[in-house]
């Protein structure tokens, strides 16, 4: 299935199936996932990268466990809404994944999602080393979370 925007996936989900926001980094994939109602995006992991291979068999599992029925993309896009060398990589993983699983696949602008993930951990006292460990899923809920605000407001 190719990708979709955010008003075609909504078309597309079953009553009650969850979404699952992606933070596509270098090295890390942050992962959220919504409540059943798409109401709250919850942070819920951050995946090694390895092979896109193995990633996909990763999240394929996480998908069937979870009962997800669509997957939020994050797309870098710079702050004068240019797409540079990271939101075409993006572009390309979001391909892939679409091409690879069932649930249908759309892309959400995450600009400020790291640095609203980062503020809201420094926030929170946090020290460095757990930043660094939860701030890719963070940035997943806040990519989500934007998803999930558009899909209600229509």
């Amino acid at each position: 299935m190719p990708i979709c925007d955010l008003t075609e996936m909504s078309g597309l989900l079953a009553p009650g199936a969850r979404l699952m926001g992606l933070d596509l980094g270098a090295k890390t994939i942050g992962i959220a996932i919504s409540d059943a109602t798409r109401t709250i995006a919850t942070a819920r992991t951050t995946l090694r990268r390895t092979r896109l291979s193995r990633d996909i068999e990763t999240l394929r599992a996480l998908i069937a466990e979870e009962g997800i029925g669509g997957i939020v993309v994050g797309l870098p896009v710079n702050m004068d809404g240019s797409e540079g060398p990271r939101a075409q990589s993006a572009r390309d993983v979001a391909g892939r994944l679409a091409d690879a699983l069932a649930p249908p696949v759309a892309l959400w602008d995450e600009r400020w999602s790291t640095v609203a993930a980062e503020r809201s951990l420094l926030a929170a006292d946090l020290s460095r080393r757990k930043r660094a460990r939860v701030v890719d899923q963070v940035a997943a809920a806040y990519i989500l979370q934007g998803a999930l605000d558009r899909l209600r407001a229509g």
